[in-house]
């Protein structure tokens, strides 16, 4: 019995029934909405009883449609039955699962966190196997998140590898499709080779030892090619190579009569590095006893310098006192000539001093002169103002002038006041509007650029699009209404985030269509741009009436406790034509969106509120209701990333900052002639203020030119009576002046005298130092020649140095060489440092010559005589000999390898009989069922035991040949050749012929019916019950979603009904037993009625 949920479906409940069963309460499991344990089973009949490892009971939990439920299989077959969808293959699932089969077995899913239900954390399959020594249970827990399960044996913590030698132990194979054929599997059938089926065969009901003698026999008998390979390339190999050591053996012969001449000239080259050695060093002898000799006449030419350098060094110490003592000259002379210097300027300063008071009586002189003349310009000057006083007119009538020009010129001040201020006030008035317009403009182009970016995405994506859009922008005139451009640009979001759940809701189609209200405008565009410019862009017209302000059916406060926060409608801006389209095809007034906490209770968000579309944060739910069986079907989808709709750009705020843009300019135009008026009239107040203040002026001067020309008489007489008292006594000045020049002139006398005795005793200094100097001078003479001498003794103390130099190095050079000869020497001979010539070497070098020349001689007759020894290769006589060693040391391996391969050679034959007479004996036996079932369906089909070569074991496989008709042949099995329904047939019988010989507890078959026609199906069906119904045979479980009607049943086979639909009682209201009951009440009162 199962009991599955559906995601979108009311939880149902399940009837399960056996054909005729003994004992229902034993065969019908129970279903619980609990977490506590199942129950264990109660005991099997002993006369039903279950073969060693047949499934005795089936619990899931949180998998795939089943929230729980325990399935309790018959110990035979096992018909397990309900529509699609209501969860057969599950059943399926659990058994594969449960028993540490992988998910790829099922073709379903790679992961096995898939399996378990939607909205659950882990789910949990178990299984209880039959034992006779005690059920097996093995239960597997699926931990979604982490992707890993969790292994119990009889409720004991274990490790998955532990629950595959279990199950291995008791010979089940869910990857066997020879007992495990799930419906995503039976395609796969067919397309086994004949090598995969005889492999599976093996495994599914041969011994146990038949498929290890299999792998044994490949195994051998890969070897076997390999050493069958290896022992004929090393004959071929061996005979080549004494082929090719034959062809060579004239050529070794005379290779070593070659070699007696090359050992000579290596004994000859061994001796002329000793030779040349004995030459250097007599050479060496001779260089160093000259070198010796040139040594004392060094020795003795140092001695000879001795003397002169002690003459040298005492004169120079009587030079440093000579320039010592010109040093000390040389200070007292610098002394007295600063002394000299002093009085000399001393006597200056007076010359000056003198200079200056004669300078001072010339200034008193000039400015008495001075004074006598200014005098008598001011007693002019006074005159003069006296006559022009007398003359100037009288200035009481100007008065009524001056006060009428005052008053015109205070009101033209206050005109220009006014009209300052009004152009101060047009001047800032006209900054606001400037800076104004800097705002404004700055906003346009930040909302450009907004613009720009939408425009690039589309010019990249839709290319079309975005030049029909250019076109549209230069000829807005041709249509009669508004035309709206492409739907991604004019879309605004409110917010970026949820720039996802429109573009996920509106096709890209229409997200670049544009928008029409008029069909004839529509017309006219398409027109131009798809037949006359060629270009691919899509159209739509907006509704005539509009859908823009259309209410939603539900208040979105009701839909708020479900975690909804707004309908998509009331996410973004957008012109109305295009808000109505979107509203009348999208419905975006009635779609709303939700969150995290919608997508946690979405079963229940579906089963109330009966929307039909909404949005959670990262999902799109669509809601549908069954025609036929009115159930409730949901679809859900992941959102992808917007891409369009990121960028917000307000194109009415974007219109609304154009207009204020064009009404701010022309007010600055207004502002700017008002401002050009004002100054207009600024500048003829400033002209007309200018020429009254200048008549003021005139007016003003006329005025006050008498009591100017009082003021100045009365200053002038004032400065001349100043002049006249400010007196000077020339003569008395010059009298003093004169007395003061004879005290400087005594003072002056004082000082020459003084000058002069400095002098004398500065010529007395410069005499004792030009004596000094020429003592100085024979000194160095003295020097020079001295050095000289030394220098000409050095030079040949340096050349005879040099001569000793170049011996040393000439010396070490052959003592080098020397060296160098000797290691070579020994090198030839392969001697150690320490190691004196071998008695082999001495005897060889006496036969020898002992010149040099000699030894090149003999060397260039030995070189002749062996460069007539030509094509021999130095490697003939290596590859000759190492050959002979290479035909001894094959010829001993091939031995062995034939050894090797006669002992393969017996193990194959007796490991063959082994396993080849057991498998032709169960071919036989499967081809006799296989002939048996198809000859009672009126067809033909034979399994055979197929090779091409009977040695190669790796390509022995198992043949399915059928015919369904009697006028074809028999055909080999394949993917291609038979139909489906064929196929299927085909494979149900294979599987029916394996069952009396399986060894496997049990075989699942999920669905292999379909395809076939109503009389194969028959046909198969009652094959099934009678072969999986015998006494000791495995257990079996055939799922199918519908039967055909009067086939025949067995009292062993049980019938699992899988039951959903929304009709179906809670799993806590079933009772199997009331129900039974009605049932029994039903049977026995129909005969009565």
């Amino acid at each position: 019995m199962a009991t599955p949920s559906r995601k979108s479906s009311t939880p149902s409940t399940v009837a399960s029934k056996r054909a005729l069963p003994r004992d229902p309460s034993s065969e019908v499991p129970s279903k619980r909405k609990s977490s506590a344990p199942p129950a264990p089973p109660p005991p099997l009949p002993s006369s039903r009883p279950f073969v060693e490892g047949s499934i005795v009971r089936i619990v899931m939990e949180n998998f795939l449609t089943y929230d729980i439920c325990e399935v309790s299989p018959g110990p035979h077959l096992n018909m397990i039955i309900g529509a699609n969808g209501t969860g057969k293959s599950s059943i399926v699932c659990a058994i594969c699962l449960g028993l540490a089969g992988k998910p790829a077995f099922m073709g379903r899913a790679d992961k096995v966190g898939f399996f378990v239900k939607r909205g659950c954390s882990k789910g949990m399959v178990e299984i209880e196997l039959f034992r006779t020594s005690g059920n097996l249970i093995i239960t597997r827990e699926i931990d979604v998140a982490k992707n890993q399960s969790s292994w119990f044996i009889n409720k004991k913590s274990t490790t998955q590898k532990v629950v595959e030698e279990q199950v291995a132990a008791l010979n089940i194979q869910v990857g066997n499709l020879c007992q495990f054929l799930p419906q995503d599997k039976v395609g796969e059938f067919a397309k086994l080779s004949k090598i995969e089926l005889l492999e599976a065969t093996e495994k599914s009901i041969g011994p146990p030892e038949m498929h290890r003698y299999h792998c044994e026999l490949k195994n051998f008998r890969e070897k076997e090619k390999q050493l069958e390979t290896s022992c004929k390339e090393k004959t071929e190999y061996l005979e080549k190579m004494i082929q090719r050591n034959e062809r060579y053996k004239q050529d070794v012969e005379r290779f070593y009569e070659r070699k007696r001449h090359l050992d000579l000239i290596e004994m000859l080259e061994a001796k002329r590095p000793w030779v040349e050695y004995e030459n250097v060093r007599q050479e060496y002898e001779e260089v160093k006893l000259a070198r010796d000799r040139v040594k004392e006449e060094v020795r003795k030419l140092k001695e000879g310098q001795i003397p002169m350098t002690r003459r040298i060094e005492e004169i120079e110490r009587q030079r440093h006192t000579l320039e010592a003592r010109i040093k000390e000259k040389a200070t007292d002379i610098k002394e007295t000539s600063q002394k000299c210097k002093q009085k000399q300027d001393i006597i200056e300063r007076k010359d000056k001093q003198i200079e200056e008071l004669q300078q001072a009586l010339t200034v008193k002189q000039n400015e008495e002169h001075d004074r006598q003349r200014r005098i008598s310009n001011t007693r002019k000057m006074i005159e003069d103002l006296q006559n022009e006083l007398k003359t100037a007119e009288n200035c009481e009538n100007l008065q009524p002038q001056i006060d009428a020009i005052t008053n015109d010129l205070r009101r033209v001040q206050d005109e220009k006041a006014l009209c300052e201020g009004e152009v101060i006030d047009k001047r800032g008035e006209k900054e606001s509007l400037e800076k104004e317009r800097k705002s404004v403009g700055d906003n346009i182009v930040r909302f450009d650029n907004l613009m720009n970016q939408k425009e690039d995405k589309l010019r990249q994506r839709y290319r079309d699009t975005y030049d029909a859009v250019l076109w549209l922008r230069n000829n807005r005139d041709k249509f009669k209404q508004r035309v709206c451009e492409p739907i991604m640009l004019t879309i605004n979001m409110k917010d970026n985030k949820n720039a996802k759940y429109i573009e996920n809701h509106i096709s890209s189609n229409d997200l670049r269509a544009f928008v029409f209200e008029s069909q004839e405008d529509m017309e006219i565009f398409l027109k131009e741009i798809r037949d006359n410019k060629k270009l691919r862009v899509n159209a739509v017209i907006a509704p005539k009436s509009s859908y823009a302000d259309k209410a939603p059916s539900r208040s979105l406060n009701e839909l708020k406790p479900y975690g909804f926060f707004s309908y998509l409608r009331e996410l973004f801006d957008a012109p109305d034509p295009v808000m109505s389209f979107l509203c009348c095809h999208y419905h975006i007034h009635e779609v709303p969106v939700g969150t995290e906490r919608t997508r946690e209770r979405i079963e229940r968000v579906i089963q109330e509120t009966r929307l039909k579309q909404m949005y959670t944060a990262e999902e799109k739910y669509v809601v549908k209701t069954s025609f036929y069986s009115n159930k409730v079907i949901s679809s859900n989808t992941s959102l992808k990333v917007a891409q369009f709709l990121t960028v917000t750009v307000d194109l009415e705020q974007r219109r609304h900052l154009e207009e204020q843009l064009k009404e701010i300019n022309r007010k600055l135009q207004a502002v700017e002639a008002g401002l050009i008026a004002l100054c207009e009239r600024n500048k003829h107040l400033e002209h007309k203020d200018n020429e009254l203040r200048q008549k003021k002026k005139e007016l003003l001067e006329r005025k006050t030119k008498k009591r100017q020309l009082e003021q100045k008489i009365s200053s002038k007489l004032g400065s001349l009576k100043l002049m006249e008292q400010d007196t000077c006594n020339l003569e008395e000045e010059e009298r003093k002046a004169s007395t003061k020049i004879k005290e400087i002139n005594v003072q002056k006398a004082k000082l020459v005298t003084e000058l002069t005795n400095f002098v004398k005793i500065c010529t007395s200094l410069h005499i004792q130092k030009v004596d000094l100097i020429l003592q100085n001078t024979t000194v160095i003479s003295e020097k020079n020649k001295l050095e000289s001498d030394y220098m000409a003794a050095s030079s040949q103390l340096r050349i005879t140095e040099q001569h000793f130099i170049e011996l040393d190095e000439s010396r070490q050079r052959l003592l080098q060489k020397c060296k160098e000869l000797m290691k070579r020497a020994r090198q030839v001979c392969n001697l150690g440092a320490e190691q004196t010539v071998p008695q082999e070497y001495q005897t060889a070098f006496q036969d020898l010559p002992n010149t040099l020349d000699e030894i090149d001689a003999l060397l260039t007759e030995e070189r002749s005589r062996a460069s007539c020894f030509t094509g021999l290769n130095p490697t003939v006589v290596e590859e000759y000999t190492k050959r002979e060693e290479e035909i001894e040391q094959l010829t001993e391996e091939l031995k062995i390898k034939k050894v090797e391969l006669d002992k393969y050679r017996e193990n194959i034959s007796q490991v063959k009989e082994r396993w080849l007479n057991p498998l032709k004996e169960l071919v036989e036996k499967i081809n006799e069922k296989f002939s048996n079932f198809f000859s009672s369906m009126q067809c033909a089909g034979e399994v055979d035991l197929h090779t091409e070569n009977e040695e190669d074991y790796d390509k022995y496989g198992i043949r399915i040949r059928v015919k369904f008709r009697s006028s074809t042949q028999l055909h080999e099995l394949t993917p291609h050749h038979q139909s489906g329904g064929e196929r299927s047939v085909s494979t149900m019988l294979y599987l029916m012929a394996l069952q009396e010989l399986n060894r496997c507890p049990f075989r699942v078959v999920d669905e292999i019916n379909q395809g076939m026609d109503p009389i194969n199906e028959r046909r198969v069906f009652e094959m099934v019950v009678n072969t999986a119904c015998k006494e000791n045979t495995s257990q079996y479980f055939f799922i199918t979603p519908k039967l055909l009607q009067n086939l025949p049943y067995s009292e062993k086979m049980t019938v699992l009904f899988v039951y959903n639909g929304p009709h179906m009682l809670e799993p806590n209201r079933w009772n199997l037993k009331a129900f039974q009951r009605r049932r029994r009440r039903i049977t026995f009162t129909q005969p009565s009625q």
